[in-house]
């Protein structure tokens, strides 16, 4: 049996915060919280991961900009990396995408959807 995915979130929002960390808990991921960019940085230089589910809207460093770094390390550049964002508006996907996200996942959270976007993009990263 392979071992549960580990999954980042980050998010700055409590109530956003513990309604994905249910929602995965429930799925059998192994789940680790940042509410920061840098806090975020920090743990994925520390820990395996196979995504990161990363808030857009973040308070200092924004989450584009710090899946920017995150795709500038040589440690950290393959693990998947999807936003989560409210502002998905005309142009934001491009944009998203251009900095480096693997997709992403509109906010509110659908409680359905969510578990389901989310195997998608480990079964992804697990094909290789």
């Amino acid at each position: 049996m392979t071992e549960p995915a580990r999954v980042l979130v980050v998010e700055d929002n409590v109530m956003n915060l513990e309604l994905a960390v249910d929602l995965l808990k429930l799925k059998g991921y192994d789940v680790l919280t940042a509410k920061t960019g840098p806090e975020a940085l920090e743990i994925s230089d520390r820990e395996r991961l196979d995504l990161i589910l990363m808030d857009v809207q973040l308070p200092g460093m924004d989450g584009l900009a710090v899946t920017k770094k995150l795709k500038e390390n040589p440690k950290t550049r393959n693990i998947p990396v999807v936003a989560l964002t409210a502002h998905a508006m005309k142009g934001d996907e491009e944009r998203i995408l251009r900095h480096g996200c693997s997709g992403y996942i509109s906010k509110p959270i659908n409680t359905r959807e969510f578990p389901k976007a989310v195997e998608r993009f480990i079964e992804q990263t697990r094909k290789g």
